[in-house]
């Protein structure tokens, strides 16, 4: 059986794709960063799990043995993107792997977003790297909304870091996994970059009251100050490039909202991709 690597695995990303593959009876081996990471990439459906870093070549070469496809994942706002997926890119040209599937961002040609800008790069890298390629473009993901949902469902507050009336086109993750799935098992995408948007395009107010409809509690959307938001980031476990990529993130979203079109996702699910009001339900 051909086997399928993701990279960066242990996230949510690489966990939903893992499932969703392992559904479909594929051999998936799981790269991850840490040790701790491997009995979830195993629940998740992995056969296999290389530990090591992705600036590692000996690890990337490990990890790459045997592979027919591969979904490099890097992990989320990582000031070394470009850096990792070269090195990414250059092991699976060295193991020939058939077909390099990466996972991108949706509009990354904005420069204002940091990491939208390096996914630029290194879709640009592909390109010239003459391996087989699809490209994948997720918006935000409904799931981020988790974050707080534990104001949400206890206060009912349902803060944001930019302006309520901002409208985002968030996608389920779900729906990105069956996607990447698919890419990965069927062919006919060598060469395809695929944005994947949601259905609905909702300010914060819309967010909110569906939130408030199906939890049958009022929840009110409201604005952090960004700075309260960067002051709280920096306690956290966050460091000082991902507070500030996500600040200018936000910034950008208050000025220019941030979406999509959803039709190309629901030709490829073949079915209309989930919106946040069935996300709500299924909670």
């Amino acid at each position: 059986m051909n086997t399928i690597l993701i990279t960066g695995a242990g996230g949510k990303t690489g966990q939903a794709i893992i499932n969703a593959l392992s559904k479909r009876g594929a051999q998936v081996r799981a790269f991850v960063y840490k040790a701790d990471y491997q009995t979830r990439v195993e629940d998740a459906g992995a056969h296999e799990v290389v530990v090591g870093s992705l600036t590692d070549e000996v690890a990337l070469q490990q990890a790459m043995q045997d592979v027919q496809a591969l979904y490099h994942i890097c992990p989320n706002m990582n000031p070394n993107e470009v850096e990792i997926g070269r090195e990414v890119i250059q092991a699976a040209q060295q193991a020939q792997v058939d077909h390099f599937v990466y996972h991108s961002v949706l509009h990354p040609h904005i420069e204002a977003m940091p990491h939208h800008w390096h996914k630029l790069r290194v879709e640009e890298m592909l390109f010239e790297s003459g391996l087989s390629y699809t490209i994948l473009q997720p918006a935000a993901y409904m799931q981020n909304v988790l974050a707080g949902w534990q104001t949400i469902t206890e206060q009912g507050r349902y803060a944001v870091p930019y302006p309520i009336r901002t409208r985002l086109g968030m996608v389920n993750l779900h729906d990105v996994a069956t996607v990447a799935a698919t890419v990965l098992t069927e062919t006919g995408h060598d060469g395809a970059i695929y944005e994947l948007a949601g259905p609905d395009i909702l300010s914060q107010i819309e967010v909110a009251a569906i939130l408030s409809e199906q939890l049958d509690r009022p929840v009110t959307a409201e604005q952090i100050p960004l700075e309260v938001w960067t002051a709280q980031a920096k306690q956290s476990s966050l460091g000082d490039y991902q507070v500030n990529t996500l600040r200018q993130m936000f910034q950008h979203y208050a000025k220019h909202d941030f979406y999509g079109n959803a039709n190309v996702l629901g030709w490829l699910l073949n079915r209309p991709p989930i919106s946040f009001l069935e996300f709500v339900r299924n909670l």
